[in-house]
């Protein structure tokens, strides 16, 4: 049974920088995709960034978050990491590991995922 769980988030100010942490126990197919996903109150999740877990990577970015956020793997430790930098307000919300995913699309969707973590909030104060 796969599980993932996100640690990592917390509360900043703008311009801060956090960084995620999703541990996966359990087995994913290597050449599926991980991703992060984030939703507030009201709205529908939508995709962050997304990590082809295959050793040939393929990255993919909402626009969004592209020039401030890295996604990352270490298979070995089967762990997913989302480094966020230049952190603002509307940054705000609750932030979602996702697995065994395929294809990898961009921005990622999240009817491609089979499994979820149960989330980790992250606030960016003005």
């Amino acid at each position: 049974q796969v599980q993932l769980v996100e640690s990592g988030g917390g509360s900043v100010q703008a311009g801060g920088s956090l960084r995620l942490i999703c541990k996966v126990s359990g087995f994913i197919e290597s050449r599926k995709v991980m991703g992060w996903f984030r939703q507030v109150p009201g709205k529908e999740r939508e995709g962050v960034a997304a990590i082809e877990t295959a050793e040939t990577t393929t990255l993919s970015y909402a626009d969004f978050v592209k020039g401030r956020f890295t996604i990352s793997k270490d298979n070995n430790k089967n762990t997913l990491y989302l480094q966020m930098n230049e952190l603002k307000p509307e940054d705000t919300g609750m932030y979602y590991c996702a697995g065994d995913g395929y294809p990898l699309t961009e921005p990622p969707i999240a009817e491609v995922f089979h499994y979820w973590g149960h989330g980790t909030q992250v606030t960016v104060s003005s």
